[in-house]
């Protein structure tokens, strides 16, 4: 299967799909602005009222769109040089308020072996279980949580915002060699400043707790809700198969339909199987290149997996409660033989 990359390689670098397209990331980093804008005027507006929780849910959102961003940047697909989108990614996440280097070491993992047991960080257990064998061994309020998980996972994605800036803050502090360590901590600390002073300076303090309260919550569902889809309830690979980059890279990836309003929402990885055969290849060229490796997925009979964004989050749902499941068991069962029990 190794052959089928390299023809679809040969065909998108013949179409100039891996070309740059710098004015799309300024018009996006525009529409940016512009919100940023429109929150902090409708922030000064309204003054003391609970309508400013509108405005909080608005910056969840738009902080989110700053992360879509500053994942482009690091996959080098806005800039020109690799340094340069390094050194973007590393601004732009630090105004989110999470860390580059967190995120990078993380993240380089999860392409190299998507969905891969033991290589994966993104199936590895963070309260939410993704194996049934972490299920099993889940304790005391996680495992009372893990049984019912498919159904929670969405309240507790509220959480996701705060838990991103927490191990954010915990490596820069905890890690012994940081690439740009004072650099990423600069940036959050004057973005904490900018953000959370006048929030505590011009509210009340119950209101300015809620705002962020608000803000963080609708931060955290929507990056989950647009990462979530990509890769959970597709094939998990164990950690010996051996499988070819384009077998491995389209099996575990999932798209999702909608075209250019999904693409806005999630910022690209709606095209996640693209996303990952061609990690550097600029937003408004992943729809082209979609019907490209489609065409070749379906001349090498390999599945690609496409689905609408309230299916994805049905088929999230469901996996997670299945695996959920081997929470209910004897931890010291086996999860396989508990299952063939269950069946």
């Amino acid at each position: 299967m190794a052959h089928a990359y390299k023809q679809v390689s040969q065909v998108v670098r013949e179409t100039g799909l891996l070309q740059r397209t710098s004015w799309f990331y300024l018009l996006v980093a525009g529409g940016i602005v512009l919100a940023f804008g429109g929150c902090v005027t409708g922030f000064i507006l309204l003054g003391d009222s609970w309508l400013q929780l509108l405005i909080a849910a608005a910056l969840g959102i738009v902080f989110t769109q700053v992360a879509f961003l500053a994942h482009e940047a690091a996959h080098r697909q806005i800039l020109a040089s690799g340094p340069a989108n390094f050194r973007l990614a590393r601004i732009l996440a630090g105004i989110v308020g999470m860390s580059y280097a967190w995120w990078d070491s993380k993240h380089t993992k999860h392409h190299g072996n998507p969905n891969r047991v033991g290589k994966d960080p993104d199936i590895e257990v963070d309260t939410i279980s993704f194996l049934e064998t972490d299920a099993a061994q889940s304790k005391g309020l996680i495992r009372l949580i893990t049984r019912k998980q498919g159904w929670l996972f969405f309240p507790l994605l509220t959480l996701e915002g705060l838990n991103l800036h927490y191990l954010s803050l915990k490596h820069l502090v905890t890690q012994r060699k940081v690439k740009g360590r004072w650099t990423e901590l600069g940036i959050i600390v004057a973005r904490t400043a900018v953000v959370f002073v006048p929030i505590f300076l011009l509210l009340p303090l119950g209101m300015a707790f809620a705002f962020i309260g608000v803000m963080l919550a609708v931060f955290g569902v929507y990056m989950g809700a647009s990462f979530a889809p990509n890769h959970k309830g597709m094939p998990i690979i164990h950690p010996d198969a051996k499988l070819d980059f384009f077998s491995k890279q389209v099996r575990t990836s999932r798209n999702i339909s909608g075209g250019w309003w999904a693409t806005t929402f999630m910022g690209g990885l709606n095209y996640q199987v693209e996303h990952h055969l061609f990690p550097n290849m600029p937003r408004p060229h992943l729809a082209r290149a979609s019907a490209i490796v489609r065409e070749y997925c379906a001349a090498n009979g390999v599945a690609y997996t496409e689905t609408s964004l309230l299916r994805s989050y049905a088929i999230v749902i469901e996996y997670l409660n299945r695996v959920g499941l081997a929470a209910g068991a004897d931890p010291f069962d086996c999860p396989a033989a508990t299952s063939f029990r269950r069946a």
